[in-house]
Protein backbone atom coordinates (compact mmCIF):
# COMPACT_ATOMS: atom_id res chain seq x y z
CA UNK A 1 0.00 0.00 0.00
CA UNK A 2 1.62 3.28 -0.85
CA UNK A 3 2.21 6.01 1.52
CA UNK A 4 0.84 9.99 0.08
CA UNK A 5 3.67 12.40 -1.30
CA UNK A 6 5.16 14.89 1.26
CA UNK A 7 4.96 18.46 0.65
CA UNK A 8 7.85 20.19 -1.18
CA UNK A 9 11.03 20.46 1.08
CA UNK A 10 14.18 18.89 0.13
CA UNK A 11 14.31 15.65 0.71
CA UNK A 12 17.54 15.17 2.31
CA UNK A 13 16.41 17.89 5.10
CA UNK A 14 12.65 16.88 5.39
CA UNK A 15 12.53 14.62 8.99
CA UNK A 16 10.78 11.45 8.20
CA UNK A 17 7.18 11.18 9.56
CA UNK A 18 4.97 8.39 9.58
CA UNK A 19 3.37 7.05 6.98
CA UNK A 20 -0.69 8.30 6.72
CA UNK A 21 -3.33 5.80 4.86
CA UNK A 22 -6.25 7.13 3.34
CA UNK A 23 -9.18 5.67 5.16
CA UNK A 24 -10.94 4.08 2.26
CA UNK A 25 -7.38 1.86 2.20
CA UNK A 26 -7.85 0.48 5.63
CA UNK A 27 -11.02 -0.79 5.56
CA UNK A 28 -10.49 -4.45 4.17
CA UNK A 29 -8.16 -4.79 6.59
CA UNK A 30 -10.16 -3.89 9.52
CA UNK A 31 -13.19 -6.35 8.46
CA UNK A 32 -10.40 -9.63 8.07
CA UNK A 33 -10.16 -8.59 11.56
CA UNK A 34 -13.52 -8.84 12.49
CA UNK A 35 -14.79 -11.32 10.99
CA UNK A 36 -12.01 -13.55 12.04
CA UNK A 37 -12.79 -11.98 15.95
CA UNK A 38 -16.47 -13.00 14.89
CA UNK A 39 -16.31 -16.65 13.93
CA UNK A 40 -17.02 -19.46 16.46
CA UNK A 41 -15.51 -21.91 17.59
CA UNK A 42 -15.67 -25.56 15.01
CA UNK A 43 -18.71 -27.08 15.75
CA UNK A 44 -18.25 -30.97 16.62
CA UNK A 45 -19.70 -33.21 14.21
CA UNK A 46 -22.45 -34.83 15.37
CA UNK A 47 -21.63 -38.61 15.77
CA UNK A 48 -23.46 -41.83 15.15
CA UNK A 49 -25.81 -42.05 17.74
CA UNK A 50 -26.55 -38.21 17.60
CA UNK A 51 -27.27 -38.31 14.07
CA UNK A 52 -30.02 -41.22 14.96
CA UNK A 53 -32.04 -38.68 17.76
CA UNK A 54 -31.42 -36.09 14.88
CA UNK A 55 -32.97 -38.22 11.93
CA UNK A 56 -35.92 -39.23 14.28
CA UNK A 57 -36.86 -35.93 14.98
CA UNK A 58 -36.63 -34.71 11.74
CA UNK A 59 -39.08 -37.61 10.41
CA UNK A 60 -41.75 -36.81 12.99
CA UNK A 61 -41.38 -33.38 12.26
CA UNK A 62 -41.86 -33.93 8.92
CA UNK A 63 -44.87 -36.30 8.94
CA UNK A 64 -46.33 -36.52 12.70
CA UNK A 65 -50.37 -35.68 11.86
CA UNK A 66 -51.16 -32.97 14.57
CA UNK A 67 -48.12 -30.28 14.03
CA UNK A 68 -49.78 -27.36 15.32
CA UNK A 69 -48.59 -30.12 19.01
CA UNK A 70 -45.52 -29.14 17.71
CA UNK A 71 -46.05 -25.72 19.44
CA UNK A 72 -47.47 -26.45 22.30
CA UNK A 73 -44.41 -29.17 23.25
CA UNK A 74 -41.62 -26.97 22.15
CA UNK A 75 -40.79 -29.55 19.83
CA UNK A 76 -37.55 -27.70 18.58
CA UNK A 77 -36.25 -27.60 21.84
CA UNK A 78 -37.23 -31.16 22.71
CA UNK A 79 -34.67 -31.84 20.18
CA UNK A 80 -31.61 -30.07 21.71
CA UNK A 81 -32.51 -31.43 24.85
CA UNK A 82 -31.95 -34.74 23.36
CA UNK A 83 -28.82 -33.98 22.04
CA UNK A 84 -27.60 -32.03 25.34
CA UNK A 85 -27.81 -35.66 26.94
CA UNK A 86 -24.80 -38.16 27.02
CA UNK A 87 -25.41 -39.93 23.58
CA UNK A 88 -22.26 -42.44 23.02
CA UNK A 89 -24.30 -45.41 21.87
CA UNK A 90 -27.14 -46.82 20.15
CA UNK A 91 -29.21 -47.38 23.36
CA UNK A 92 -28.60 -43.89 24.84
CA UNK A 93 -29.71 -42.76 21.35
CA UNK A 94 -33.22 -44.57 22.20
CA UNK A 95 -33.54 -43.40 25.39
CA UNK A 96 -32.91 -39.49 23.75
CA UNK A 97 -35.65 -40.35 21.10
CA UNK A 98 -38.05 -42.18 23.70
CA UNK A 99 -37.84 -38.81 26.05
CA UNK A 100 -38.11 -36.67 22.89
CA UNK A 101 -41.43 -38.35 22.05
CA UNK A 102 -43.23 -38.88 25.34
CA UNK A 103 -44.59 -35.35 25.50
CA UNK A 104 -46.28 -35.49 22.43
CA UNK A 105 -48.30 -37.35 24.50
CA UNK A 106 -49.34 -40.26 21.14
CA UNK A 107 -48.83 -43.86 22.64
CA UNK A 108 -49.06 -44.81 18.83
CA UNK A 109 -46.08 -42.46 17.75
CA UNK A 110 -43.39 -44.19 18.96
CA UNK A 111 -39.85 -45.92 18.87
CA UNK A 112 -39.49 -49.34 17.89
CA UNK A 113 -36.05 -50.81 19.11
CA UNK A 114 -34.61 -53.71 16.90
CA UNK A 115 -36.42 -56.79 18.11
CA UNK A 116 -39.40 -54.39 18.11
CA UNK A 117 -38.82 -53.32 14.79
CA UNK A 118 -38.57 -56.70 13.68
CA UNK A 119 -41.18 -58.29 15.48
CA UNK A 120 -43.80 -56.18 13.84
CA UNK A 121 -42.28 -56.69 10.44
CA UNK A 122 -42.53 -60.03 11.03
CA UNK A 123 -46.31 -59.60 12.10
CA UNK A 124 -47.12 -57.76 8.94
CA UNK A 125 -45.58 -60.84 7.12
CA UNK A 126 -47.86 -63.47 8.75
CA UNK A 127 -46.05 -64.75 11.13
CA UNK A 128 -44.88 -63.86 15.06
CA UNK A 129 -43.34 -65.59 17.95
CA UNK A 130 -44.52 -65.49 21.01
CA UNK A 131 -47.65 -65.78 23.38
CA UNK A 132 -49.90 -64.65 20.78
CA UNK A 133 -51.59 -61.08 22.21
CA UNK A 134 -52.40 -57.98 21.01
CA UNK A 135 -52.54 -55.57 22.86
CA UNK A 136 -53.51 -51.82 22.78
CA UNK A 137 -54.24 -49.04 24.86
CA UNK A 138 -57.47 -48.35 27.03
CA UNK A 139 -58.06 -44.55 25.98
CA UNK A 140 -60.09 -43.58 29.22
CA UNK A 141 -56.71 -44.74 31.03
CA UNK A 142 -54.17 -45.43 28.92
CA UNK A 143 -54.03 -48.92 30.48
CA UNK A 144 -52.50 -52.11 28.46
CA UNK A 145 -55.21 -53.80 27.46
CA UNK A 146 -55.68 -57.04 25.57
CA UNK A 147 -57.09 -55.72 21.92
CA UNK A 148 -57.52 -59.64 21.10
CA UNK A 149 -55.45 -63.06 21.29
CA UNK A 150 -54.44 -64.71 18.11
CA UNK A 151 -56.36 -68.13 17.39
CA UNK A 152 -54.54 -70.95 17.81
CA UNK A 153 -52.30 -69.11 20.31
CA UNK A 154 -51.04 -69.75 24.11
CA UNK A 155 -52.56 -66.83 25.19
CA UNK A 156 -56.29 -67.85 23.53
CA UNK A 157 -56.01 -71.44 24.39
CA UNK A 158 -55.68 -70.01 28.43
CA UNK A 159 -58.38 -68.72 27.95
CA UNK A 160 -57.47 -65.10 28.07
CA UNK A 161 -60.37 -62.72 26.70
CA UNK A 162 -60.59 -59.38 24.76
CA UNK A 163 -60.71 -56.01 26.82
CA UNK A 164 -58.97 -58.02 29.54
CA UNK A 165 -55.96 -55.97 31.05
CA UNK A 166 -52.43 -56.51 31.80
CA UNK A 167 -50.73 -56.06 34.85
CA UNK A 168 -47.47 -57.24 34.79
CA UNK A 169 -44.99 -59.29 32.98
CA UNK A 170 -42.75 -61.45 35.08
CA UNK A 171 -43.64 -59.42 37.57
CA UNK A 172 -42.61 -56.11 35.84
CA UNK A 173 -45.65 -53.44 36.27
CA UNK A 174 -47.22 -52.44 32.67
CA UNK A 175 -47.94 -48.94 33.52
CA UNK A 176 -43.64 -48.77 33.88
CA UNK A 177 -42.93 -50.86 31.09
CA UNK A 178 -45.31 -49.15 28.13
CA UNK A 179 -46.55 -50.81 25.73
CA UNK A 180 -43.89 -51.53 23.33
CA UNK A 181 -41.58 -53.02 26.03
CA UNK A 182 -44.42 -54.89 27.68
CA UNK A 183 -45.03 -56.37 23.99
CA UNK A 184 -40.87 -56.83 23.62
CA UNK A 185 -41.64 -58.91 27.42
CA UNK A 186 -44.53 -61.21 25.88
CA UNK A 187 -42.22 -62.05 22.94
CA UNK A 188 -39.02 -65.25 23.31
CA UNK A 189 -37.83 -67.91 21.72
CA UNK A 190 -40.11 -71.09 21.16
CA UNK A 191 -40.50 -73.64 24.62
CA UNK A 192 -39.33 -70.77 27.12
CA UNK A 193 -42.19 -69.59 29.42
CA UNK A 194 -43.84 -66.02 30.79
CA UNK A 195 -45.92 -65.40 33.27
CA UNK A 196 -48.36 -62.24 33.04
CA UNK A 197 -50.92 -60.93 35.57
CA UNK A 198 -54.40 -60.08 33.86
CA UNK A 199 -57.19 -58.65 35.43
CA UNK A 200 -60.92 -59.14 33.56
CA UNK A 201 -64.50 -59.63 34.68
CA UNK A 202 -63.22 -63.08 36.40
CA UNK A 203 -61.48 -60.96 38.63
CA UNK A 204 -56.80 -61.08 38.91
CA UNK A 205 -54.82 -63.92 37.80
CA UNK A 206 -51.95 -65.32 37.13
CA UNK A 207 -51.20 -67.31 33.98
CA UNK A 208 -47.84 -68.65 32.80
CA UNK A 209 -47.30 -69.02 28.86
CA UNK A 210 -45.11 -71.23 26.68
CA UNK A 211 -44.02 -68.78 24.03
CA UNK A 212 -43.92 -70.57 20.50
CA UNK A 213 -44.07 -70.01 16.99
CA UNK A 214 -47.64 -68.86 16.00
CA UNK A 215 -48.74 -69.32 12.01
CA UNK A 216 -51.27 -66.12 11.74
CA UNK A 217 -53.33 -67.55 9.17
CA UNK A 218 -54.74 -64.54 8.86
CA UNK A 219 -57.58 -65.54 6.56
CA UNK A 220 -59.87 -68.50 6.78
CA UNK A 221 -62.64 -70.21 5.49
CA UNK A 222 -65.25 -72.65 4.98
CA UNK A 223 -68.79 -73.66 3.90
CA UNK A 224 -71.52 -73.55 6.04
CA UNK A 225 -74.78 -75.90 5.81
CA UNK A 226 -77.75 -74.14 7.27
CA UNK A 227 -81.12 -76.25 6.59
CA UNK A 228 -81.51 -75.61 3.07
CA UNK A 229 -79.34 -73.13 2.34
CA UNK A 230 -75.18 -73.02 1.78
CA UNK A 231 -73.29 -70.28 3.19
CA UNK A 232 -69.78 -68.92 3.32
CA UNK A 233 -67.79 -68.46 5.81
CA UNK A 234 -64.31 -65.93 5.99
CA UNK A 235 -62.88 -64.79 9.17
CA UNK A 236 -60.22 -62.75 8.86
CA UNK A 237 -57.48 -62.11 11.92
CA UNK A 238 -55.01 -59.98 10.65
CA UNK A 239 -54.36 -57.22 7.79
CA UNK A 240 -51.24 -58.71 6.85
CA UNK A 241 -49.70 -58.49 3.48
CA UNK A 242 -50.50 -61.78 2.42
CA UNK A 243 -54.14 -61.27 2.99
CA UNK A 244 -56.15 -59.33 -0.24
CA UNK A 245 -54.68 -62.55 -2.56
CA UNK A 246 -55.99 -65.01 0.74
CA UNK A 247 -59.24 -63.34 0.57
CA UNK A 248 -59.50 -63.33 -3.40
CA UNK A 249 -58.77 -66.71 -3.30
CA UNK A 250 -60.76 -67.94 -0.47
CA UNK A 251 -64.55 -66.10 -1.98
CA UNK A 252 -63.53 -68.24 -5.45
CA UNK A 253 -63.77 -70.87 -3.87
CA UNK A 254 -66.64 -70.38 -2.07
CA UNK A 255 -68.54 -69.18 -5.09
CA UNK A 256 -67.75 -71.98 -6.65
CA UNK A 257 -69.31 -74.00 -3.95
CA UNK A 258 -72.55 -72.03 -4.91
CA UNK A 259 -72.78 -70.39 -1.50
CA UNK A 260 -75.97 -67.97 -1.23
CA UNK A 261 -74.65 -65.54 1.52
CA UNK A 262 -71.37 -64.41 3.19
CA UNK A 263 -70.73 -64.07 6.60
CA UNK A 264 -67.29 -62.25 7.64
CA UNK A 265 -65.90 -62.34 10.62
CA UNK A 266 -63.70 -59.38 11.47
CA UNK A 267 -63.66 -60.23 15.72
CA UNK A 268 -60.35 -60.26 17.49
CA UNK A 269 -58.93 -58.54 14.60
CA UNK A 270 -56.62 -55.54 15.63
CA UNK A 271 -56.03 -54.40 12.24
CA UNK A 272 -52.23 -54.30 11.07
CA UNK A 273 -51.32 -53.08 7.40
CA UNK A 274 -54.31 -50.16 6.20
CA UNK A 275 -53.71 -50.70 2.50
CA UNK A 276 -54.08 -54.28 2.93
CA UNK A 277 -57.53 -53.09 4.67
CA UNK A 278 -58.24 -50.84 2.17
CA UNK A 279 -57.57 -53.77 -0.96
CA UNK A 280 -59.94 -55.82 0.81
CA UNK A 281 -62.66 -53.22 0.65
CA UNK A 282 -62.45 -52.50 -3.04
CA UNK A 283 -62.84 -56.43 -3.15
CA UNK A 284 -65.81 -56.15 -1.66
CA UNK A 285 -67.42 -52.52 -2.34
CA UNK A 286 -68.34 -51.50 -5.94
CA UNK A 287 -67.73 -48.60 -6.80
CA UNK A 288 -68.53 -47.25 -3.17
CA UNK A 289 -66.43 -44.63 -0.79
CA UNK A 290 -64.23 -46.77 1.54
CA UNK A 291 -63.11 -44.05 4.12
CA UNK A 292 -61.76 -40.76 4.60
CA UNK A 293 -58.43 -39.76 6.07
CA UNK A 294 -57.53 -36.51 8.10
CA UNK A 295 -54.25 -35.64 7.64
CA UNK A 296 -51.53 -32.61 7.98
CA UNK A 297 -53.32 -30.82 4.91
CA UNK A 298 -57.03 -31.08 5.95
CA UNK A 299 -59.40 -34.11 5.17
CA UNK A 300 -58.92 -35.57 1.20
CA UNK A 301 -61.21 -36.55 -0.97
CA UNK A 302 -63.08 -40.18 -0.16
CA UNK A 303 -61.35 -43.17 -1.58
CA UNK A 304 -63.53 -44.97 -3.23
CA UNK A 305 -63.31 -48.81 -4.19
CA UNK A 306 -63.19 -49.81 -8.09
CA UNK A 307 -66.03 -50.57 -10.29
CA UNK A 308 -67.45 -54.38 -9.31
CA UNK A 309 -66.85 -56.97 -6.57
CA UNK A 310 -65.96 -60.68 -5.56
CA UNK A 311 -68.86 -61.17 -3.86
CA UNK A 312 -72.29 -59.57 -4.92
CA UNK A 313 -74.41 -61.63 -2.92
CA UNK A 314 -75.96 -61.05 0.77
CA UNK A 315 -73.32 -60.44 3.61
CA UNK A 316 -73.36 -59.94 7.53
CA UNK A 317 -69.94 -59.55 9.22
CA UNK A 318 -69.36 -60.10 12.78
CA UNK A 319 -67.21 -57.40 15.17
CA UNK A 320 -66.20 -57.11 18.69
CA UNK A 321 -64.46 -55.27 20.76
CA UNK A 322 -61.38 -56.82 19.66
CA UNK A 323 -62.27 -55.16 15.86
CA UNK A 324 -59.91 -52.14 15.59
CA UNK A 325 -57.86 -50.14 13.08
CA UNK A 326 -57.74 -51.26 9.65
CA UNK A 327 -60.52 -53.94 10.56
CA UNK A 328 -62.68 -51.13 11.58
CA UNK A 329 -62.26 -48.91 7.91
CA UNK A 330 -63.64 -51.97 6.20
CA UNK A 331 -66.47 -52.64 8.92
CA UNK A 332 -67.18 -48.69 9.12
CA UNK A 333 -67.59 -48.61 5.19
CA UNK A 334 -69.54 -51.80 4.69
CA UNK A 335 -71.81 -50.52 7.38
CA UNK A 336 -72.06 -46.94 5.97
CA UNK A 337 -72.59 -48.43 2.48
CA UNK A 338 -75.28 -50.49 3.25
CA UNK A 339 -73.79 -53.56 2.04
CA UNK A 340 -73.44 -55.26 5.67
CA UNK A 341 -75.30 -55.39 8.36
CA UNK A 342 -72.67 -55.34 11.54
CA UNK A 343 -73.49 -58.01 14.32
CA UNK A 344 -71.45 -58.70 17.36
CA UNK A 345 -70.46 -55.86 20.13
CA UNK A 346 -69.04 -51.97 20.02
CA UNK A 347 -65.94 -51.84 18.15
CA UNK A 348 -62.20 -51.33 19.76
CA UNK A 349 -61.88 -47.28 18.38
CA UNK A 350 -58.31 -46.91 17.20
CA UNK A 351 -58.86 -44.35 14.65
CA UNK A 352 -55.52 -43.44 13.85
CA UNK A 353 -52.97 -44.26 11.48
CA UNK A 354 -49.25 -44.98 11.78
CA UNK A 355 -46.81 -45.46 8.96
CA UNK A 356 -43.45 -47.88 9.98
CA UNK A 357 -40.41 -46.06 8.80
CA UNK A 358 -36.82 -47.24 9.09
CA UNK A 359 -34.11 -45.21 10.64
CA UNK A 360 -31.36 -47.71 9.02
CA UNK A 361 -30.07 -49.14 12.15
CA UNK A 362 -32.50 -52.08 12.43
CA UNK A 363 -34.30 -49.57 14.78
CA UNK A 364 -37.55 -47.98 13.36
CA UNK A 365 -40.41 -45.12 13.73
CA UNK A 366 -44.29 -45.84 14.02
CA UNK A 367 -45.51 -42.57 13.51
CA UNK A 368 -49.15 -41.52 13.32
CA UNK A 369 -49.96 -39.47 10.14
CA UNK A 370 -53.63 -39.42 9.91
CA UNK A 371 -57.08 -39.66 11.61
CA UNK A 372 -59.74 -41.43 9.37
CA UNK A 373 -63.42 -41.42 9.60
CA UNK A 374 -65.85 -43.45 7.99
CA UNK A 375 -67.83 -42.83 4.35
CA UNK A 376 -70.56 -41.07 6.69
CA UNK A 377 -68.20 -38.94 8.45
CA UNK A 378 -67.94 -41.17 11.97
CA UNK A 379 -64.85 -40.86 13.78
CA UNK A 380 -64.01 -44.22 14.75
CA UNK A 381 -61.06 -42.70 17.57
CA UNK A 382 -61.98 -43.63 21.07
CA UNK A 383 -65.63 -44.08 20.20
CA UNK A 384 -65.59 -47.39 17.99
CA UNK A 385 -68.21 -49.04 15.79
CA UNK A 386 -71.91 -49.61 17.16
CA UNK A 387 -73.15 -53.18 15.61
CA UNK A 388 -76.97 -53.03 13.65
CA UNK A 389 -77.59 -55.58 16.42
CA UNK A 390 -75.88 -56.55 19.81
CA UNK A 391 -75.44 -59.90 20.17
CA UNK A 392 -76.07 -61.65 23.35
CA UNK A 393 -73.35 -61.92 26.34
CA UNK A 394 -71.43 -64.16 27.40
CA UNK A 395 -69.19 -63.45 24.11
CA UNK A 396 -67.91 -66.85 22.32
CA UNK A 397 -63.88 -66.80 23.43
CA UNK A 398 -63.22 -69.13 20.19
CA UNK A 399 -64.49 -67.11 17.28
CA UNK A 400 -65.20 -69.82 14.78
CA UNK A 401 -64.80 -72.48 16.71
CA UNK A 402 -67.36 -75.00 18.27
CA UNK A 403 -70.27 -73.64 20.03
CA UNK A 404 -70.04 -70.29 18.58
CA UNK A 405 -73.48 -68.74 19.65
CA UNK A 406 -72.49 -65.10 17.69
CA UNK A 407 -71.59 -67.49 14.45
CA UNK A 408 -74.67 -69.08 14.95
CA UNK A 409 -77.01 -66.46 15.62
CA UNK A 410 -75.26 -64.34 12.03
CA UNK A 411 -76.38 -67.84 10.09
CA UNK A 412 -80.30 -67.55 11.31
CA UNK A 413 -80.37 -64.02 10.18
CA UNK A 414 -78.68 -64.17 7.05
CA UNK A 415 -81.00 -67.21 6.22
CA UNK A 416 -83.75 -64.89 7.04
CA UNK A 417 -82.56 -62.69 4.84
CA UNK A 418 -82.69 -64.90 1.93
CA UNK A 419 -86.19 -65.78 2.81
CA UNK A 420 -85.63 -69.57 3.97
CA UNK A 421 -85.99 -71.02 7.91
Amino acid sequence: MSALRPFSRPPETQRPKPARHHWSQRIPALLLVIWLLGQAAPVAALSDAQQLVVEAWRLVNQSYVDPARFEAVHWRRLRQKALERSIESSNDAYDAIEAMLMPLGDPYTRLLRPADYAALRSSTEGTVSGVGLQLGLRPSDQAIVVIAPLDGSPAAEAGIASGAELLSVNGQATAALGLEQTAAALRGSSGTTVLITVRSGEGVREVELERRQVDLRPVRSRRLRVGEHTLGYLRITQFAEPVPAGVQEAIADLSAQGIEGLILDLRNNSGGLVSAGLAVADQLLDGQPVVETEGREGISAPQRSSPGSLYPGPMITLINGGTASASEILAGALQDDGRSQLLGSRSFGKGLIQTLISLGDSSGLAVTVARYVTPSGRSIQGQGLLPDLELTQPEPLNPGGPGDSWLEQAERLLVTQLGGS
